[in-house]
């Protein structure tokens, strides 16, 4: 019933080239479903666990994820709090439903020479201590500096830029600090570097 559902996904992942469910896409459509079988959803959030049981005439079936908080330097905790809620409810609710997102459906067809993902691994090395306070990043936004939020902040604004010319120069804007961490974290310097070179060659192509 769902998958012969008219819904359309309304998200849209500029970088990337790909469209997405968004929670406001699908949960009407699955909630007129539910009422016609009978089904209820219920979402239950703790500090370490969100969870998804669908209560039916013959039991339930319970779906669990890890809470992930979100996280943003600029947001009140309440607007964090909302952020985290949503994508949750959201991705409990792709579990439980079955879909697919940014699979076969969405792919188009490669170039001779796709480009390489850009791959941005959980754990990065451990940063080095830095004498600066503070550093600016391209959006203005001050953070500590603190070697490996420096490189989590770069690639993130990185990663959602558009041309080649931002992305150099940013790295020349923050051509100090990149000197540094080069001198006082090789490692964390080459995976910045890496990033930054695998996105300019996305644009190259």
């Amino acid at each position: 019933m769902f998958l012969s559902s008219d819904i359309k996904k309304s998200g849209k992942n500029k970088f990337a080239g790909y469209e997405y469910f968004e929670l406001g896409d699908f949960i009407p459509a699955i909630h007129k479903i539910f009422d016609e079988v009978g089904l209820c959803g219920v979402v239950r959030f703790t500090d370490s666990l969100a969870s998804l049981t669908v209560y039916g005439d013959e039991g339930s079936i319970e779906f669990t994820s890890p809470m992930v908080y979100a996280e943003n330097i600029k947001g009140q905790a309440i607007q964090n709090l909302g952020s985290t809620h949503t994508y949750m409810r959201r991705y409990l609710w792709l579990m439980a439903m079955e879909i697919v997102e940014h699979d076969s459906v969405d792919s188009t067809a490669p170039n001779e020479k796709p480009a390489a993902p850009v791959v941005i691994p959980k754990e990065l090395p451990k940063a080095a201590p830095s004498t600066e306070a503070l550093v600016t990043m391209p959006s203005g936004e001050k953070i500590p500096h603190d070697n490996k939020l420096f490189v989590d902040k770069l690639i993130e604004w990185a990663a959602v830029q558009e041309s080649k010319k931002e992305l150099v120069g940013a790295w020349k804007a923050n051509q100090k600090v990149i000197d540094a961490l080069k001198r006082d974290d090789p490692d964390l310097f080459e995976h910045l570097k890496n990033c930054f070179s695998d996105l300019k060659a996305k644009y190259e192509e």
